[in-house]
């Protein structure tokens, strides 16, 4: 789903800032134009660095552009459908998940100062993740038809294999069913996704400007 940020406002005094103001230029600057609004470079380096703290790897700045880029086209639609917010407790219990993921608590600290993210910055991108997702969710979610059959061709296809490949007995259908349903709804609302965005990235006006070499 797109790791996000804010569109950053740039003040400057007249005059007495144009120091300022190129200095600003060379931390800063617009990498594309999506309609009429701009994604910065800060954006492609946050969201860079949290990539780096839950995968321990980061996209290619042209990657994560491309991701932005997307993250747009469902802000964009979510924003004017009036879509909520996620609330504080969800957020929290975002971040809590996203600790969990990790071995330890220690682990967690250790990678996230390695990504020089603070809390805030954490908090702030797991509250813009769900806002996408779930709205991702509740648009794609109830077109998507999974039938009886298809739990149990998974079932048979995917998790005992996988049950056999690590010496286990897989668990039984039952026990198994409403996991799978899940994932398989998951599945189909990501390619319904997919097809969307791709419709939507063709009707964007897109003015890339990114050079990958200048870090």
């Amino acid at each position: 789903m797109r790791w996000e940020g804010t569109l950053l406002s740039l003040i400057a005094p007249l005059l007495a800032a144009a120091p300022l103001v190129h200095a600003q230029e060379l931390i800063d600057r617009i990498v594309a134009r999506v309609e009429n609004d701009v994604i910065l470079l800060s954006e492609v380096r946050a969201l860079s660095r949290y990539q780096q703290l839950v995968d321990g790897k980061a996209e290619s700045d042209g990657q994560i552009l491309d991701r932005l880029i997307d993250q747009w086209i469902v802000r964009n639609e979510a924003d004017t459908a009036r879509f909520p917010h996620p609330s504080d407790a969800e957020v929290a219990h975002g971040v809590e998940r996203l600790q969990a993921s990790f071995a330890s608590p220690e682990e967690y600290e250790s990678r996230r100062k390695q990504a020089g993210l603070s809390d805030v910055d954490i908090r702030n991108m797991v509250a813009s993740q769900l806002y996408l997702s779930n709205y991702l969710d509740s648009r794609f979610r109830p077109s998507v038809q999974i039938a009886p059959k298809d739990v149990e061709d998974f079932y048979q296809s995917a998790v005992v294999p996988r049950a056999k490949a690590r010496n286990q007995a897989p668990p039984a259908l039952d026990a198994s069913r409403d996991y799978i349903q899940e994932a398989l709804v998951q599945r189909g609302i990501n390619e319904q996704a997919d097809r969307w965005l791709k419709e939507g990235r063709a009707r964007l006006r897109v003015e890339k400007s990114l050079n990958e070499g200048a870090k």
